[in-house]
């Protein structure tokens, strides 16, 4: 009896409490392994950041050229602004949602067409087409800004009603119709890839652009110094006036300008942009040592929006180098070429008749030398004072030009032409060979003949109308003699009268 109950109070020990504690653990188990496999699977950001980063730099595949850095954008480009050279290049053409990186082109077209002071009214359309979800400050219709408020709005704090408000200013009418002039300023820029339908990036299936695009634009924008300035600004200060009663004050959220979380020391200017579509995208500039870059990173995923633009900023600025080619250049030595001086004889100056512009640079891989370049010499698109323009290439890539100029004192450039069939001059990629115009030259020479023998002509007439005037004086001398000779001679008839 009792082995028979201390058997049954074991069993009702198991049921009552280690088969319960038993199936706890197992749960606990189960729910553990599972929690850390949620934990472990990846993320829709990090699997598109995978993808993307294992797509083709094209850039990568020129021979020679410095191995750009592998980044989570799905396109990208690094640019040196003042050649346009591209120095990193990840589906630059490729359409992509700009997001606000689209306000770049607004405010630079107000810049360029406006003055700070004009006053800018806001509209009812633009704050009732402005999402509330949407970046803006707060501003009611029939409040203004000045131009400058309402653009310092829109870069630092990207105000969507702020750009509505702008657009529909300059367009003097809808905020619709402003997507003209932003069309045709992009193209006006270089654009190839973009259409524009509203000026601040909101979600629209026909408004798109591309980072080569952008890059463009980037150019025009960055060269403003006033746009970038407003930039960097670490927060928006517009106080209560007349205009608006609101004392309105906003962080620039921006983490790459000065005391943000990824501060670039040597950035001049930026601008971010996101929407669920565009995802983060950045359009920034950066300078060091006198050289400018431009990046464009679209399709990317916060924070390495960030992250990808110092990557390539750097890159850039390590691998390349601007080049003077007037200080370097020896293929085409117009110094070492006689016909292309003036002899004090002829044109009076002994200045050389042709030079290569001193201010013009090229952009160089560090690892290259400018003689393992090619170039193209191009008479088009070149001005009076221009008598060619060397383009200059490396594997295919455009690396920049030079300007060939015209630098003698008293040289007229209807005096000079270019032989398209000759390339004595500057060898190999087509003709430099600048000719003196022997027509014009001919003409000259025959008029200044023909005076010389009018000159001539008239000092012959002269003369003999001299040797006639003394002629006639000689005879009209002996004449004179003649009558008093015979005033003097005795008449023989005087005493008689008939």
């Amino acid at each position: 009896m009792s082995r028979s109950f201390s058997r049954k109070k074991g069993k009702n020990l198991i049921r009552a409490y280690i088969r319960p504690l038993c199936t706890a653990m197992l749960t606990g188990i189960l729910l553990c392994s599972y929690g850390l496999s949620a934990l472990a699977a990846p993320s829709d950001a990090e699997l598109r950041l995978e993808a993307q980063r294992a797509m083709e730099i094209q850039s990568n595949q020129t021979e020679n050229w410095p191995a750009g850095p592998v980044v989570g954008a799905e396109s990208a480009i690094l640019i040196e602004a003042e050649t346009g050279t591209i120095l990193y290049a990840k589906n630059i053409h490729q359409h992509q949602y700009p997001a606000s990186t689209t306000k770049i082109l607004t405010t630079l077209i107000a810049a360029e067409r406006c003055s700070m002071d004009e006053i800018v009214p806001i509209t009812q359309e633009a704050v009732s087409d402005t999402p509330r979800d949407s970046n803006h400050i707060a501003l009611d219709a029939g409040e203004a800004l000045t131009m400058e408020q309402c653009i310092s709005a829109i870069l630092i704090r990207s105000a969507n009603e702020a750009a509505f408000s702008l657009a529909a200013y300059i367009a003097d009418g809808s905020w619709r119709d402003f997507a003209d002039i932003m069309n045709e300023r992009a193209k006006e820029l270089g654009c190839v890839d973009s259409h524009f339908v509203n000026p601040n990036g909101l979600p629209d299936e026909d408004h798109y652009t591309s980072a080569y695009d952008l890059a463009m634009i980037g150019r025009a924008f960055f060269d403003n110094e006033m746009l970038c300035q407003i930039t960097l600004a670490k927060r928006l200060e517009i106080p209560a006036s007349s205009l608006q009663p609101d004392n309105i004050i906003e962080n620039n959220s921006m983490q790459i300008i000065p005391g943000g979380q990824y501060a670039y020391q040597y950035l001049t200017g930026c601008k971010t942009g996101y929407t669920n579509d565009a995802r983060s995208c950045l359009v920034s500039a950066a300078e060091r040592d006198g050289m400018k870059l431009i990046c464009v990173v679209l399709h990317d995923e916060s924070p390495w929006q960030y992250e990808d633009t110092i990557s390539l900023f750097e890159y850039g600025f390590s691998n390349f180098e601007k080049i003077n080619v007037s200080q370097t250049e020896t293929r085409y030595d117009l110094d070492s070429t006689g016909l292309f001086y003036g002899g004090g004889d002829i044109f009076g100056s002994s200045d050389p008749l042709l030079s290569l512009n001193k201010d013009d640079y090229i952009i160089l891989p560090r690892t290259v030398d400018l003689d393992e370049t090619e170039s193209v010499v191009s008479y088009e698109s070149i001005n009076e004072n221009q008598a060619a323009v060397i383009n200059y290439f490396y594997h295919g890539t455009a690396i920049g030009s030079v300007r060939v100029n015209f630098t003698a004192n008293n040289t007229d450039s209807q005096l000079f032409q270019t032989d398209a069939e000759d390339d004595s001059l500057f060898g190999r990629h087509g003709s430099s060979v600048i000719y003196v115009n022997v027509i014009r030259v001919l003409l000259g020479a025959a008029v200044i003949a023909g005076l010389i023998l009018v000159a001539v002509v008239i000092r012959l007439v002269l003369k003999n109308f001299n040797i006639s005037l003394r002629s006639s004086r000689r005879i009209w001398r002996r004449s004179s003699r003649r009558r008093r000779k015979r005033a003097k001679r005795p008449n023989r008839f005087r005493d008689f009268d008939f």
